[in-house]
């Protein structure tokens, strides 16, 4: 009896399938009219996606300054925290997006002299190219967006810019950029000493985060879902400062929010830590 129970265990072992995984592709490419380059860019697909016929929200995911669409991949472990997050119920089957936003210039915003025009890129080109190309569900409900750092800094401008696209924007130690039109000025003749007054004020207006949010119409407040987070001890630039500003400006103002202060820096551990959280609020349908 006991050589056959043994067996027997030994047989249904056997025949147990492993956990089903996601799968990364991160350096496929599409070729940009507006950039007039080839950009990279890192797509995170579930388990089911090559055994259903079903289509899936998606995540635009963004990376930090100095990185590329392989960043998340490589040290944000995306595939791992994202296929625990399925199989624990944190999420439903989700596929993330994950463009490089790396090059000559950098960065999410259009520059003031028109020479990266990144922002058009990113919603004439490069989420039409996803929602083709992939099995994706149309419309806002289906679609958020999240960063670190400086592509924290790019989720704010995105669903600033366009809350009829994001249901949700998760903004994870997001580099806030200026915080007053003095210090735009300072920032921005470090990248352009040629830029004139107008054009420094003009790009104030329209890509500070502070800014953006004092402009957010009565009945707009509550179009996006907002998640940010800051380590207790990052110390980069405007980042602990910029994001509890906005924090208060978002109180003050009645924006709804969720704001986190968490243990750690500016660093891969608080970001990986922030990723489930961001996976659970999104809450896709």
């Amino acid at each position: 009896m006991k050589k056959f129970l043994l067996l027997l265990g030994l047989i249904t072992l056997g025949t147990q399938s492993p956990a089903q995984e996601g799968t990364v592709y991160d350096h496929l490419s599409l070729e940009s009219r507006i950039l007039k380059t080839t950009k990279k860019y890192a797509i995170y697909l579930p388990p089911d996606y090559e055994t259903s016929e079903r289509s899936y929200p998606v995540l635009y995911l963004l990376h930090g300054a100095g990185g590329d669409q392989t960043e998340w991949v490589q040290r944000g472990e995306v595939k791992h925290i994202t296929d625990k997050a399925i199989r624990d119920g944190i999420t439903k089957p989700l596929i993330i997006a994950m463009p490089d936003a790396s090059g000559p210039d950098r960065g999410y915003a259009n520059n003031p002299a028109g020479t990266w025009l990144y922002e058009d890129y990113f919603f004439e080109e490069f989420i039409p190219f996803i929602e083709k190309t992939y099995r994706v569900r149309p419309g806002k409900m289906n679609r958020s967006v999240a960063g670190l750092s400086m592509g924290g800094n790019g989720t704010f401008i995105f669903a600033l810019h366009h809350p009829e696209m994001f249901k949700a924007a998760c903004s994870l130690s997001a580099a806030t950029g200026p915080l007053s039109p003095e210090t735009a000025k300072e920032y921005l003749k470090r990248w352009d000493a040629g830029l004139s007054d107008e054009q420094i004020r003009e790009w104030y207006q329209k890509y500070s985060v502070l800014e953006l949010i004092k402009q957010i119409p009565e009945n707009r407040k509550a179009a996006v879902r907002w998640y940010i987070t800051c380590g207790d001890d990052d110390h980069i630039e405007n980042v602990y400062e910029g994001n509890c500003l906005i924090h208060l400006t978002m109180r003050k103002l009645e924006v709804p929010h969720e704001f986190r202060i968490t243990d750690g820096g500016h660093t891969w551990e608080v970001w990986r830590r922030a990723l489930p959280e961001v996976l659970e609020f999104i809450n896709f349908p």
